[in-house]
């Protein structure tokens, strides 16, 4: 699979086009635009695939495009909780300012769970009508996660409390507390990054099996079954899909280029400590470039 890029700016939506009438020739290319990074991913049989693919973009529809790796999606939560997680905006400017004060706890959901906010204000510390302003808050903190700027998933609030001015409140004022008390409960509960793995299905010749098998498992992946068919052997495995994006290349000289592989996404994973880091930094740089 390769990300593609227009070269000139306004040839966005050309790709697509493009690309939807390419595939009613060749059914075997696949397409999608992936969701959290927003590139066009074109999968093929193999790289000379993809690069007939490309040529024939710039041949019939003059488009010319650029081929990179894909970027990975990954996401981050938290494994641990924060009780009493305050947060205090507040700012004066000229006559009137700013106030809004919001308390929170702050806790883990079970992975694929998704994100839970429970109003749990009793009194009148806190207008009613600012509760939709915190949870907006809540949701536009959760775009941009506080290790690397990944979306956050599998996270519960609580919003049981908090202190109002009937004069300097807002729904601005407490939308901004929102945003800070939840990137603060966050970075105090263990926060962690979440990468996505991938089932991989491999078809290979007997006599390449273990090379396979070899090179899976130096991939970080988990091999789940093995089952003859003829002189193949088929090998299912769950790879992250960081270790897959050049794949294609790297079994063909394994096998003799005899070797074929299905991947599909199944599920998000921890990512391990060691990596962490390095994945953190590296999309730091990246945002450096994109600003």
């Amino acid at each position: 699979s390769y990300a593609l890029t227009p070269k000139s700016k306004g040839d966005e939506e050309k790709i697509s086009a493009s690309l939807a009438r390419l595939h009613e020739e060749d059914p075997t290319m696949t397409m999608g635009r992936d969701e959290q990074t927003g590139e066009i991913i074109l999968s093929g049989v193999g790289q000379t695939h993809v690069e007939v693919i490309v040529e024939k973009l710039r041949r019939k529809f003059g488009v010319e495009v650029n081929l990179s790796t894909p970027k990975v999606p990954y996401k981050e939560t938290i494994k641990g909780a924060k009780q009493g997680v305050i947060y205090r905006h507040k700012k004066q400017t000229g006559g009137r300012g700013q106030f809004a004060e919001v308390h929170f706890d702050v806790s883990a959901r079970p992975r694929g769970g998704g994100f839970e906010f429970e109003n749990a204000l009793v009194g009148m510390n806190v207008p009613r009508n600012f509760v939709p302003a915190v949870e907006k808050g809540i949701a536009e903190a959760m775009q941009s996660g506080v290790l690397a700027g990944f979306p956050v998933v599998d996270v519960k609030v609580r919003f049981y409390d908090g202190k109002s001015h009937e004069v300097d409140s807002s729904e601005m004022a407490f939308k901004i507390a929102a945003i800070m008390a939840f990137k603060k409960g966050v970075q105090e509960a263990n926060p962690v990054l979440l990468e996505p793995i991938m089932k991989v299905e491999v078809t290979a010749p007997d006599e390449n099996m273990g090379d396979v098998i070899g090179d899976l498992n130096s991939r970080r992946g988990r091999v789940l079954n093995v089952n003859a068919r003829g002189n193949y052997q088929v090998i299912q495995a769950n790879v992250p899909m960081a270790e897959m994006l050049k794949y294609a290349p790297d079994l063909n000289s394994m096998t003799g280029g005899r070797g074929t592989f299905t991947m599909e996404f199944s599920h998000y994973e921890e990512v391990p400590a060691q990596l962490t880091e390095k994945i953190i930094a590296q999309a730091k740089k990246d945002k450096g470039k994109e600003s």
